[in-house]
């Protein structure tokens, strides 16, 4: 049996607290507040408690996928990143900059949030960026 403790942040809003996931044998087992966190001061709230459990859900997604002929398809990073690149130049070009619009989620840090209206300000120049936790 191989037993150990990861220190990580929660994944559920942008406060940033840490917590230990227990891994046994490769599996996340659980989750232990980081006593020493001065965010969270060895507490966690019930969704950073149970924050472990949707990493190994079956229907989570963990690779990229396009729509071809009507079905999804598992492609590469590459590919994903290629067909999105060149369908938000394609909408920029034919409808404006600020034809598109970013959504951002309070499960990512504080630091992706603030990257993606950075993306969307200066490499898209739309100022169409909104936050869940806002809605």
């Amino acid at each position: 049996m191989d037993y150990k403790t990861v220190l990580t942040t929660c994944t559920y809003c942008g406060c940033g607290c840490n917590m230990y996931l227990e891994v046994m044998d490769g599996r996340i087992t659980g989750t232990i507040p980081c006593k020493t966190s001065p965010i969270n001061e060895g507490k966690l709230c019930i969704k950073g408690w149970n924050v472990h459990e949707f990493v190994q859900s079956p229907k989570r997604l963990t690779r990229p996928m396009l729509r071809k002929n009507g079905d999804l398809t598992e492609v590469t990073w590459d590919e994903a990143l290629d067909f999105t690149a060149s369908r938000i130049k394609s909408i920029k070009e034919k409808h404006g900059n600020d034809s598109i619009a970013f959504l951002t989620s309070a499960k990512v840090t504080n630091e992706e949030n603030f990257l993606l209206q950075k993306f969307a300000r200066a490499a898209v120049g739309t100022n169409n960026i909104d936050h869940c936790a806002r809605l």
